[in-house]
């Protein structure tokens, strides 16, 4: 009976997930996941992409992210680095690895020789069952991406991450309005709505 209704309901998934707009039209035009049109709408918003942009994409696994990146930045250079192996896309170095670790950090600069124009993330915590706790996780590591750029992006460089809406948001708010000049928060019409998910737009690092 318990297995009935979790087929159930992961057939409505199925059903549900093929009928997004968003999900088609990914297929559509070759894109690897749905995000992709998030960070489209995030660029159209806030026109932080431009040709010669020096970027880095945390979390990037499946890769839509940086295909979109890929094909507006033509003469800077794009990494993209994530737990989970990434299939490879032209114009992209990728590296298997934690962006903590000291190890990947001297990776990063050794790649760019200098600071960065924008930092991404649109990572999110594997799913545990609780809602609460699943968010509380994923916001933990917008903080970690929040302060890992403050020593990687460039005076005017812009940092957009993923953090959901919940109990610890202001904490991560907090943070973020602690070291940028300019913080504001989006979500995207291709952001499920019954998502609590938002994004993160920070730039002009303080002088600390």
């Amino acid at each position: 009976m318990k297995k009935s209704k979790r087929v159930k309901k992961s057939n409505y998934w199925k059903v549900k997930h093929n009928r997004d707009q968003f999900f088609k039209e990914s297929k559509k035009l070759g894109y690897r996941s749905r995000a992709s049109f998030k960070l489209i709408e995030l660029n159209q918003k806030f026109k932080f992409l431009k040709k010669s942009t020096n970027l880095l994409d945390i979390g990037s696994y499946p890769g839509g992210w940086s295909q979109v990146v890929s094909k507006i930045v033509t003469s800077g250079k794009i990494m993209s680095i994530d737990l989970k192996k990434m299939d490879p896309i032209d114009k992209v170095k990728f590296i298997k690895a934690d962006f903590l670790e000291v190890k990947t950090k001297y990776e990063i600069s050794d790649y760019f020789k200098k600071n960065l124009d924008v930092i991404l993330s649109d990572m999110a915590a594997d799913t545990t069952g609780s809602k609460s706790l699943d968010s509380i996780r994923t916001n933990q590591l917008c903080a970690d991406v929040i302060n890992f750029s403050r020593n990687t992006l460039k005076p005017k460089g812009v940092l957009v991450a993923k953090l959901f809406m919940g109990e610890d948001f202001e904490e991560v708010k907090n943070l973020a309005k602690s070291l940028f000049e300019k913080v504001n928060f989006f979500k995207p019409k291709s952001s499920k709505k019954e998502s609590k998910e938002t994004y993160l737009h920070c730039e002009f690092l303080k002088t600390l």
